[in-house]
């Protein structure tokens, strides 16, 4: 019989395909304008908010409309991954005899259903004065002639918190008769004092509920007045004042597993000099992250915050929104930039890179902006930029708000993040736990937005390290915040389980035990719900995971069948050929035994 026999062309032949396949999957950072597809005719108006309105676990849209004539609030629902819905519920500032500036959902007493905050002002008032309107949901409705307005205005946008820790926001401002903050208490509204403080808020502010000193309970970062400057305070969670020099927007930047405080900054009046610092618990310094704003011969800068109080215009201050678009496991972020000269304004991705220069040493990670992305660079006037996750797929897509409409309305463009690469990740988001299996209608309250939880991680990354990462859930909410309800943590190129993931939640004053539950070995590109129910008993808390097949996934099957294909169809060639090459030997063996017949 024959033995095997070497085939020379096999070994490159394995090399080539494999090269297919890295082709196959490999990176592509491409964005897609998608908006006709979503939305057709009805790309028009101001996001304002997010939230699973109706529970079925597609986050749905909450977006202003009217331009100059008084803004409406026009519900949006997100439905089959692709498309949106008919318009459901409209608010109109007819209906109200008031405009609407914000939207902020939530359960606001405590029933499981979402309700709608809404905060309004009359052009009689002015700025100075908002009031506001909770619209209550019941049964995935809303009853427009079930709300209630609050009996105080305030002077800016409230910040929504759980001030009290039993998971039902609570709406924390300054009133128009008071000059501390006040806070309305979820579920009864009552009005109490909540914190003494001598520092006057500053307007607009940019109040967070996060937690920031690593102990799983937010904690209440403000933002204050000293004409001239601004400072800030931390309240943390046993409400001890510190005052340290942290501010604005608390993002993951550099991977520590440590919430990191950014600041974007005008350095002049006229914002021709932009910068973004950088600053954390134990930092004495402010660190800039970002100071190049120039591409080729032209400088770019944040837009400077229009005061006027004479113009019914929606504003929107200087803001980064932030997510990981490429989830290497580094948050990225969106900001609205417009070149010096005043002619163009755009949304750009500014991409959180290593730093490689000695003034972000310290931190290790910097922010490149990214000027070529076509599709983004091609929506012009743009006002507000954010991510949000289109087709609940894990990969960051964005939304971006332009200026467009002859009455003075918005423009809304969706652009699909088309990036796929050998990245992971994980969603996580937190409910209010109020409810388990006794829910109302027996539906779980996916769409109840709660401020205050905490997510961290660590995991092993691709080259054996151990890699942390964290993030706050729904920490801002005034000023066109635009937090998601949910959490997406990029984890990098490693396909580990995750070793831990520990949740913590807001608790009550005096509750010395911290609220924070663990689960181990998390699979990659899923989604985890977590039920906190109830909230004093961590060990009882219930988490539904959900897989998140990607095209990765897909694509990586197709590659597997592909290689299987080609190695039966090796094995069916050496086969065959094995098989002539037997017969041969049979028919000269059949030869040689007639000869020696003879």
């Amino acid at each position: 019989m024959g033995g095997g026999r070497c085939v020379p062309w096999l070994g490159p032949a394995l090399v080539l395909l494999a090269v297919l396949v890295a082709v196959l999957v490999g990176p592509g950072a491409a964005l897609q304008n998608v908006t006709a597809q979503l939305f057709g005719a009805e790309a028009h108006g101001t996001l304002a908010a997010f939230g699973d309105f109706n529970s079925d676990k597609q986050t749905d849209l909450f977006v202003l409309r009217g331009g100059e004539r008084g803004a409406g609030v026009v519900f949006m629902h997100m439905y089959n991954y692709m498309h949106v819905g008919p318009l459901l519920f409209v608010f109109t500032s007819r209906s109200l005899g008031v405009v609407i500036t914000s939207v902020v959902p939530g359960d606001y007493d405590g029933d499981s259903q979402m309700d709608v905050l809404l905060t309004t002002r009359t052009q009689s008032h002015g700025r100075d004065e908002l009031s506001l309107f909770i619209f209550w949901g019941h049964n995935q409705t809303l009853d427009l002639n079930h709300k209630t307005m609050l009996n105080k205005t305030f002077h800016d946008e409230p910040l929504v918190m759980d001030f009290n820790g039993d998971l039902i926001p609570d709406i924390f401002g300054v009133t128009s008769d008071s000059s501390k903050p006040q806070i309305f208490i979820g579920g009864n509204l009552s009005l109490h004092a909540a914190l003494d403080t001598q520092s006057r808020m500053y307007i607009p502010h940019s109040h967070a509920f996060i937690d920031l000193n690593n102990d799983f309970t937010a904690d209440l970062f403000l933002t204050t007045s000293n004409p001239p400057n601004i400072q800030f305070e931390t309240w943390v969670n046993k409400f001890l004042i510190l005052q340290i020099h942290v501010d604005h927007l608390f993002s993951l930047a550099d991977g520590d597993g440590q919430s990191e405080h950014l600041l974007p900054v005008c350095e002049d009046q006229a914002c021709q000099k932009s910068v973004i610092y950088l600053t954390k618990l134990g930092l004495d310094q402010w660190i800039p992250v970002l100071q190049d704003f120039k591409n080729k011969d032209t400088v770019w800068g944040f837009v400077p915050h229009q005061t006027d109080k004479t113009t019914s215009e929606v504003t929107f201050p200087i803001t980064l929104h932030i997510g990981d678009y490429n989830m290497d496991g580094y948050p990225d972020a969106l900001a609205i930039l417009r070149n010096t000269s005043g002619s163009n304004q755009q949304a750009f991705l500014l991409e959180n890179v290593p730093c490689n220069n000695a003034s972000c040493k310290s931190v290790r990670r910097m922010f490149k902006v990214f000027w070529e992305l076509s599709d983004l660079n091609q929506i012009k006037d743009a006002v507000v930029a954010t991510f949000f996750d289109i087709y609940e797929d894990g990969i960051l897509d964005i939304i971006v708000v332009s200026k467009g409409y002859p009455n003075k309305d918005f423009a809304i463009h969706t652009l699909k993040n088309n990036f796929e690469a050998d990245a992971y990740f994980v969603k996580v988001i937190v409910l209010s736990g109020l409810c388990s299996n006794d829910c109302p209608r027996k539906i779980t309250p996916f769409g109840v937005n709660q401020p205050g939880p905490y997510i961290m991680y660590t995991t092993v990354d691709a080259n054996g390290y151990l890699k942390n990462g964290s993030a706050g859930q729904l920490s801002q909410s005034a000023h066109f915040a635009l937090q998601l309800p949910y959490n997406v943590l990029g984890l990098g190129r490693s396909a580990n389980f995750l070793d831990h993931l520990y949740v913590g939640i807001p608790r009550p004053l005096g509750e010395k035990s911290i609220r924070k539950q663990e689960w181990t070995a998390i699979i990659p590109n899923s989604q985890l719900i977590v039920i906190p129910y109830p909230h004093n008993v961590p060990r009882s808390w219930s988490a539904k995971l959900y897989l998140t097949p990607s095209n990765i996934v897909l694509l990586t099957a197709i590659a597997l069948i592909g290689v299987c294909v080609f190695i039966l169809a090796i094995i069916g060639i050496l086969h065959w050929q094995e098989k002539k090459a037997d017969d041969r030997e049979k028919r000269q063996e059949a030869h040689r035994f007639h000869f020696d017949a003879m």
